[in-house]
């Protein structure tokens, strides 16, 4: 049987030979290959770095006079924002409300936060206003989360 040829059993325990057209392309040159030029680095670099947090999280967001929530996991932390996956789509621009938990008093983060990139359903959040305290309570999880890793 060629390669390109594969047989799929259906649940009639009907036997169906599918075809798929292969072409050839040009070459890619190997890994090893020194002649291309190296990655460029991101324009951007972060302010902040970013900590490990497995964390449930909650996202609230105000749409057309009505308030939908999603839950998600954290996936890491930083002093201006944090990123998750979430139980539903949000838009790069919106603005949201989180609360998540973090290991130290008052042990639930409630911050209002931008959404910076989604990616499918896991997204980055830039937090908005930071009252003092709130930036003293993040600095330590973040020092705590630095130390854990």
């Amino acid at each position: 049987m060629p390669f390109d040829t594969l047989p799929m059993a259906l649940p009639s325990s009907t036997i169906v030979t599918a075809r798929f057209q292969t072409q050839n392309l040009p070459r890619e040159p190997a890994l090893t290959d020194h002649s291309q030029p190296p990655a460029q680095p991101y324009p951007w670099e972060r302010r902040f770095s970013r900590y490990r947090l497995d964390a449930r999280i909650q996202a609230s967001v105000f749409r057309e006079d009505l308030t939908t929530v999603f839950w998600g996991r954290t996936s890491e932390l930083g002093l201006d924002g944090i990123g998750a996956t979430l139980s539903g789509e949000l838009r790069p621009g919106e603005v949201v409300s989180l609360q998540f938990p973090i290991p130290l008093p008052p042990h639930v983060m409630e911050m209002r936060a931008l959404v910076r990139y989604c990616q499918g359903l896991h997204c980055g959040f830039e937090f908005l206003v930071v009252s003092d305290e709130q930036r003293m309570t993040l600095r330590q999880v973040c020092v705590l989360l630095a130390n854990a890793s």
